[in-house]
């Protein structure tokens, strides 16, 4: 898929699964697109690591690429294996644990920041 970027007008491209790094210490969280519109955000995940309950103003799409995560929203859990997409509003709270090895994709809002992202690591 490919984005445009109207200060450039050149497509804009990445792929999830070049350079892909995973680490024994933390979740991996590297940006991969940045357009006009959007974010895209690939997070890697060892099995059993966890992003903490955390939420942000805006809405978000969460991907799962490769693996199966648990995600948690309001005291239910939903199990994202691959393929699998969910999609929150602005301020819910929710959390995400790897089953196993997993790669997610994060498609945030333009007003959304890689650094709040990388913030909840520090919960």
């Amino acid at each position: 898929m490919q984005f445009s970027n109207s200060s450039t007008k050149q497509p804009l491209t990445s792929s999830f699964y070049t350079d892909l790094n995973f680490s024994d210490d933390s979740v991996v969280i590297t940006p991969m697109l940045d357009s006009d519109f959007g974010k895209e955000i690939r997070i890697a995940f060892q099995t059993g690591q966890v992003m903490n309950e955390h939420k942000t103003k805006f809405p978000i799409t969460v991907m799962t690429l490769k693996g199966c995560i648990e995600f948690s929203v309001g005291g239910e859990m939903f199990v994202l294996n691959e393929g699998n997409i969910i999609a929150l509003e602005g301020n819910v709270i929710h959390e995400l644990k790897a089953t196993q090895q997993s790669v997610v994709r994060l498609s945030l809002h333009k007003g959304d920041t890689v650094e709040r992202v990388k913030s909840v690591l520090a919960l």
